[in-house]
């Protein structure tokens, strides 16, 4: 296993970094890491807690001298996407992630880093076992289950935690302080179709969809990147309006958060019009690659021969299924009025997956302004309700509403002039933070999220720049150090 991030600086960080990498804890996953943490804790000698959900809270008294300033709370998520490519044998139920450094970088061999959020859970446990960092009353909280449903956030009850001063450390770029986040709701779609037979004659193909790049469904839902699940539906509504094309299953995505990078399909057609579909494929393949060249440049588009399936859905679903996709929306939906160069609103088609009769399909949809997201969910239900499937919205978390006036948010700001000569951008993100979710139990607490720069999480491609890991911790010591009196 690759050490070579135990000689980067700052060494305790990393150490707790390399720690964290050695312990596999996707999402609905965290049972050995959250026993990592109590252990942590205990060895600490700390008060160490958990509660009902799975959520760690460990406290550290503060430093002698610093016993009346206001308590800090410092909050990361346990959990990680797990993401990988798909030539890559990797178990994230089993295996510990390969760091690597790359120049500037430290990312992942062909996997999902886990830097979002293992630098601010790192950051935390540095902090909680330093002998010569200056704080006061110190609580750190680890939840739960944040990146598939905020469950930990979710679930913290009012009361147990005695700070007054929140600092998530779940943002991603060095520089940039975060006051406020988006909202979100998941968007569930269900198609019940009837197994058919193969009509003699048939011949059978499978469709692949990869190479594309994928990302943060919220963080990079502005870059455009390919969806495999809107390019697998154009291909399959061509090759079924124009070439008699029957679909047996469909299999895009694995990640409601997650924009897809990978979809697959097993088609059948009449063998007497295997090559109009061939070259009408070719041709629309052509077209959505140049579309997007930019941004996706790896986009691979594949039309193999396969094994005649047993059974196909029957063409009433078909058709129903891929006009719903066709026409679900998809990407953003509107920018921020309020501020520059932010989504509004956005949705990702994640998953789409058909099996023993039923099709899932599941959708992420955001907005920083709630009467937004509800209109984005009746367009969407409109849609769906159209197209005869059953549908949900569940797992509705809060935004974050910008607090200019933030006592935190000033120190932070005078504190990073000082240290680095200039003054961080204040920025709200189109992602869910757990702040929006934590404030709503804790509605006096000061909030502020800040982090080191992060690029790509959630896909293959996730890596952290190391330089603004040494700044993201000097930063966060200097905080500490200068926290208000009650």
């Amino acid at each position: 296993m690759n050490k070579e991030i135990l000689n980067l600086e700052p060494k305790t960080l990393w150490k707790n970094f390399y720690s964290l990498t050695q312990i596999p804890h996707p999402s609905k996953k965290e049972e050995k890491i959250r026993e990592f943490i109590i252990k942590f804790g205990k060895n600490l000698g700390l008060e160490t807690i958990v509660d009902e959900v799975g959520n760690v809270i460990i406290r550290k008294p503060a430093t002698p001298g610093m016993e009346k300033l206001k308590g800090v709370i410092l909050q990361g998520h346990l959990d990680m996407v797990p993401q990988k490519n798909s030539d890559k044998l990797h178990d994230f139920e089993k295996d510990p992630i390969e760091t690597i450094i790359d120049g500037e970088w430290v990312r992942a061999n062909g996997t999902t880093l886990g830097a979002d959020n293992g630098m601010g859970v790192s950051a935390a446990m540095s902090i909680l076992e330093s002998k010569d960092i200056k704080h006061g009353p110190l609580e750190t909280l680890f939840t739960t289950d944040e990146e598939t449903g905020m469950t930990g956030a979710t679930s913290l009850k009012p009361g147990v935690l005695k700070g007054d001063i929140l600092i998530n450390m779940d943002s991603e770029d060095e520089g940039e302080l975060y006051i406020g986040c988006a909202g979100g709701t998941n968007g569930n779609f269900q198609f019940i179709y009837s197994e058919v037979n193969v009509p003699k004659g048939s011949i059978a193909l499978k469709i692949n969809v990869t190479g594309l790049k994928g990302g943060h469904s919220g963080v990079d839902i502005h870059l455009g990147r390919g969806n495999a699940n809107k390019i697998m539906t154009r291909l399959l509504w061509h090759g079924a309006h124009k070439h008699g094309v029957r679909l047996s299953s469909i299999d895009g995505g694995s990640l409601r958060n997650a924009i897809p990078r990978e979809a697959f399909a097993i088609i059948t057609l009449p063998n007497d019009r295997k090559d109009g579909f061939l070259k009408c494929m070719n041709e629309l393949s052509q077209t959505i690659k140049k579309e997007l060249s930019a941004v996706d440049p790896d986009l691979k588009i594949e039309v193999l021969s396969s094994e005649l399936p047993k059974i196909l859905i029957d063409e009433k679903t078909q058709l129903n299924l891929l006009n719903a996709l066709y026409g679900c929306p998809n990407g953003v939906m509107r920018m921020s009025n309020e501020m520059k160069g932010l989504v509004e609103t956005s949705t990702n088609l994640a998953i789409v997956k058909s099996e023993n009769g039923i099709i899932n399909v599941q959708c992420l949809l955001r907005s920083s302004v709630d009467s937004a997201k509800n209109d984005l969910e009746q367009m969407m239900q409109s849609v769906f309700e159209l197209a005869g499937a059953r549908f949900v919205f569940d797992g509705k978390y809060p935004g974050w509403k910008p607090n200019p006036d933030s006592l935190i948010l000033k120190i932070m700001l005078d504190i990073y002039n000082k240290k680095f000569g200039k003054t961080p951008e204040i920025r709200a993100i189109h992602a869910g933070l757990e702040c929006g979710i934590l404030g709503g139990a804790y509605p006096s607490w000061d909030m502020i999220s800040f982090g080191p720069t992060i690029r790509y999480p959630h896909s293959p491609d996730e890596k952290v720049n190391i330089a603004t890991v040494q700044k993201f911790w000097d930063f966060l010591i200097e905080t500490l150090k200068n926290i208000p009196v009650r």
